[in-house]
């Protein structure tokens, strides 16, 4: 443990930063997860509603730093891809 004043409140701020980060990524998951659901389920409205707030989950990760832009980017392709085959 850090024994600096400056070091202990750096410390409690990269503990917040780590509880939101994983709060967001486990949120990226989910709605991945659901887009990805509604396609098995062969439901392509629901799929599309579901990318929707995916994109916008995404794309506010990316712009946190939270996920490489790309990476929203590639996730968000592959998401519209699989939808425009399902149709």
């Amino acid at each position: 443990m850090a024994n600096h004043k400056s070091a202990i409140k750096r410390h409690r701020q990269s503990l917040l930063a780590r509880a939101r980060n994983r709060a967001v990524k486990t949120r990226v998951r989910n709605v991945i997860k659901a887009v990805r659901a509604a396609l098995s389920a062969g439901d392509a409205a629901a799929a599309e509603t579901a990318l929707l707030s995916a994109t916008k989950v995404l794309d506010k990760a990316a712009t946190k730093k939270i996920i490489h832009w790309k990476t929203a980017a590639r996730n968000i392709s592959r998401l519209s891809t699989a939808i425009n085959k399902a149709k």
